[in-house]
């Protein structure tokens, strides 16, 4: 990847040409008139780092997610207990983080992005050790509780690469860095799935794993990146900054479209996702073989689809980031419905790997759609906002995941691939209408 170099290469002056707020705002009332400097950090180092950061959360977090089946049967619960219990605890890991989100963005932008990024991933090491530690379905439901510190990351994160990327490369270092997500939650379960089936280790030895990777990346960040601070800092209190930059999302209508429709991916991926190992235990039945099968098919194959997905970004930059988004929902639409119906562990995969990387595409298209059409007073507050929807819908969706389950699996995949075609309608009849994404100057 070639592009500029140091401080403020994304900086263009175009790039508040979309849909930002009005000079009026209270939000931006109370933001310093100047721009400040940033230290200069190559892009390319940054997006890796922070690529390093992503990958590791979301190989641990994928993990636990994706062995809470075995880890819950090693614990005594009855298997007419399973699903529900399954639900319940998933629905835990965004209940602290939701109300605190808001406040992570804004003390990154006043002080320090670097320091609240770092923060994430020594939480990230206490969190994986607590559900490593957990022997009783209770402990591990306060150690994900825990997990509501450690969030708020990936919008600051998002706002620093903005900030450093050249206009003409920041689809594709946007994608590289969505799909870094995906790749992780797709290398976890396969590797923890080799360490229980292949190598007869404990569920809890995975976890441990991840609490070490997530001590690495906390040394890495801290020694390798700089700090990069946004084009205009906040000034005002946490309070009145946090909650102005929760009311922009909800006042500024070209935001608030882009924040439901990403809200009705994530609610379909957190109905589906906790409930997919029920899907392969399914297939295969329970025994040493288990853990394994779920490895592949929430692993190796979504690793396929993670790695297909930045695709999307430099498809995005050529034809737009509105129809690269609508095919996405569609096709993740497809991949969810195909599921129950699949006969086997390889034709399941093979409705992951286009579900992930369908998924994965419309996460890129959101955050390039939000990069460049944001104003720069705005953008820094919105892009650490980004996750919002997924924070609501980590709560609501394993909840509404638990109830359906009683209907049969089949109940909880079709309702998550209707939301997605859901989406695809709103992304789509816009298109049909002539709107497409305002384009900057590069």
């Amino acid at each position: 990847m070639s592009g500029s170099f140091g401080a403020g290469a994304g900086g263009d002056p175009g790039a508040g040409a979309g849909r930002g707020a009005g000079a009026g705002d209270s939000t931006v009332a109370a933001m310093g008139p100047a721009a400040v400097p940033r230290a200069a950090q190559p892009w390319v180092v940054l997006l890796t780092l922070y690529g390093i950061a992503s990958f590791v959360e979301a190989f641990g977090v994928s993990q636990v997610f994706a062995f809470m089946l075995p880890y819950l049967q090693g614990m005594g619960v009855p298997q007419s207990e399973i699903g529900r219990t399954i639900g319940v605890l998933s629905s835990l890991v965004f209940v602290l983080g939701l109300p605190i989100v808001p406040l992570w963005g804004v003390w990154a932008d006043k002080y320090s992005r670097k320091a609240v990024i770092i923060r994430s991933a020594v939480v990230e090491a206490v969190v994986f050790g607590a559900v490593a530690l957990s022997r009783t379905p209770w402990q591990l439901g306060l150690s994900l509780l825990l997990v509501g510190f450690q969030l708020g990351n990936t919008g600051v994160m998002l706002a620093a690469i903005r900030d450093v990327t050249p206009r003409r490369r920041l689809g594709t270092a946007i994608a590289l860095f969505g799909a870094t997500s995906p790749v992780g939650m797709a290398v976890g379960p396969w590797m923890g799935g080799i360490m229980i089936s292949a190598l007869g280790m404990p569920v809890a030895s995975v976890y441990w794993l991840s609490a070490a990777l997530s001590v690495v990346v906390a040394l890495l960040l801290a020694f390798g990146s700089r700090e990069v601070r946004p084009e205009v800092v906040p000034e005002g209190s946490v309070r009145s900054l946090a909650f102005g930059a929760v009311r922009g999302v909800f006042d500024d209508p070209a935001v608030r479209r882009l924040f439901l429709v990403f809200g009705l991916a994530f609610f379909a991926r957190q109905i589906a996702n906790p409930f997919l190992p029920l899907l392969v235990e399914r297939l295969v039945g329970q025994g040493h073989e288990m853990a394994a099968a779920i490895g592949f098919v929430t692993g190796t194959a979504a690793l396929v689809g993670g790695l297909a997905s930045p695709i999307a970004g430099p498809l995005g930059d050529r034809f737009g980031f509105r129809p690269v988004l609508a095919v996405s929902f569609v096709g993740g639409a497809l991949g969810l419905l195909l599921m129950p119906a699949m006969p086997g562990v390889g034709a399941l995969a093979v409705a992951v790997i286009l579900w992930s990387a369908c998924v994965a595409a419309v996460s890129a298209m959101i955050f390039g759609l939000l990069a460049v059409e944001v104003s720069p007073e705005r953008r820094s507050a919105t892009l650490n906002l980004v996750y919002l929807p997924l924070y609501v819908a980590g709560i609501v969706g394993p909840s509404i995941g638990a109830v359906l389950v009683g209907g049969g699996l089949g109940a909880v995949f079709v309702a998550a691939g209707g939301l997605l075609a859901l989406g695809a309608v709103a992304v789509g009849v816009p298109l049909l209408l002539g709107h497409r994404d305002a384009r900057p100057v590069p």
